[in-house]
């Protein structure tokens, strides 16, 4: 995750180190120990890249090939060729950062935590007692007809963005649906996410009120340049030389849209797009928090499907989609994996780790239910967080992302003077 617009908080990587080699079930894979202690499984590089690669090291090194400094034009900010784009008259016009923009922007998100922690438009009381799904129903073998009456009836398992979106696409088209998210509310947790134009036009046609509201609370990251910056020298004369800090490539994401007739990428707080997707994309009481779904049964010969959640209760419905995460406990039971494949399962609602001391508990975690989740873990630790910083470049850059030695840094500009950062 992550965005650009120059500088913003962040917190540490992990990158592997001491590589070793060991052959695992079918394939040859790389193990690596993390500087967490923690060892993971890396997919062997393979075909021309590897060759390539391979290549390149093996040839004879010059220092004096390295020696100099990088192009000038590589360390200006707004290339004439992406000015020339943002100047179109159709392109959206940068506001810039003002004291009035920042309330409005953090004004959101303080009312997007408020919401979630108030269990808005939640599943809660009697309407939980009496919800739809809890009847099973006497479907004759075969199926039964749906009509506009009697929509499909179906189960969302996940609350977080996928499983959000899903279930507004699902009840714009006239079903009725609902969703189960383990975690107990939506936590104002996670940096900012971008949404490229092709998405809101997505979100657009599922529900143009969703579309209005998430323009409407995002920050335009569009009307500035994004890119890829070196975070270390790099190159030599033959190739060209980077020195710390320069542009890889500067490029706008306006100028595709405005030929496709799309609307500027926007980037908006998590907890608003929750709260957006749920008060705007679907009826009140569609979600039921504190609610995983722990296995399922098809009922078979079109009968439906009935899902047992972890407290034991059960929900009848003709369809369940499983939007539960890369731990998914709904692909455990189709693929029938062992018993710790479904793993902790972080939530698309609440987040991951909080501090360093939980984030090497869930690493451990993750690698020892990989392996039973049939997944392999690269052995990199992500962090993401909101700074309230202004970048120098604020005016100019709304992405970027620095690469580094077997590392990367990404920032954004998140709106109201904060920036979003992932490493």
């Amino acid at each position: 995750g992550g965005g650009g617009g120059g500088g913003g908080g962040g917190a540490s990587a992990f990158s592997p180190i001491a590589p070793r080699t060991s052959s695992r079930r079918r394939s040859t894979t790389t193990t690596t120990t993390t500087s967490l202690g923690v060892t993971g499984q890396q997919a062997e590089s393979k075909g021309p890249a590897a060759f390539l690669r391979k290549l390149k090291s093996d040839l004879p090194q010059y220092e004096w090939l390295a020696e100099g400094t990088g192009n000038p034009q590589n360390k200006i900010d707004m290339p004439d060729y992406v000015r020339s784009v943002l100047d179109q008259p159709e392109a959206p016009k940068r506001e810039a950062e003002n004291s009035e923009r920042t309330a409005r922007i953090r004004g959101r998100f303080e009312e997007a935590s408020a919401d979630a922690a108030a269990l808005k438009n939640m599943l809660v009381g009697d309407a939980d007692a009496e919800a739809w799904w809890r009847t099973p129903r006497d479907v004759p073998k075969g199926g039964r007809e749906v009509t506009k009456d009697d929509p499909l009836t179906v189960l969302v398992a996940g609350g977080g963005l996928a499983g959000l979106v899903t279930a507004a696409a699902c009840h714009a088209k006239g079903m009725k649906v609902a969703i189960f998210e383990q975690a107990s509310s939506y936590a104002p947790y996670g940096g900012p996410i971008q949404i490229q134009s092709n998405a809101l036009r997505a979100i657009q046609r599922i529900s143009p009120e969703c579309f209005e509201e998430l323009v409407a609370a995002g920050t335009v990251t569009a009307d500035r340049v994004s890119g890829l910056k070196i975070g270390y020298k790099k190159g030599n004369k033959l190739a060209g030389l980077y020195d710390r800090g320069d542009w890889l490539v500067r490029f706008d994401t306006v100028g595709p849209a405005l030929e496709a007739g799309l609307p500027a990428t926007v980037v908006v707080d998590r907890p608003v797009i929750q709260q957006i997707l749920v008060k705007h994309g679907m009826p009140g009481g569609t979600v039921r928090i504190k609610s995983r779904v722990q296995t399922f049964q098809d009922l078979g010969a079109g009968r439906g499907v009935c899902a047992t959640l972890e407290d034991g209760t059960k929900a009848y419905a003709d369809v369940l989609i499983g939007a539960d995460g890369i731990w998914s406990q709904v692909r455990k039971t189709l693929h029938g994996l062992g018993d710790g494949a479904g793993g902790f399962a972080a939530s698309g609602a609440a987040g991951g780790a909080i501090d360093d001391r939980e984030a090497r508990k869930l690493a451990r975690d993750t690698v020892e239910i990989a392996a039973k989740a049939d997944r392999r873990y690269s052995g990199f630790t992500c962090y993401a967080a909101l700074a309230p910083h202004r970048a120098s470049n604020i005016e100019d850059v709304s992405y970027q992302i620095l690469l580094g030695e077997k590392k990367y840094f990404v920032s954004t500009d998140g709106g109201g003077s904060v920036s979003s950062g992932s490493r």
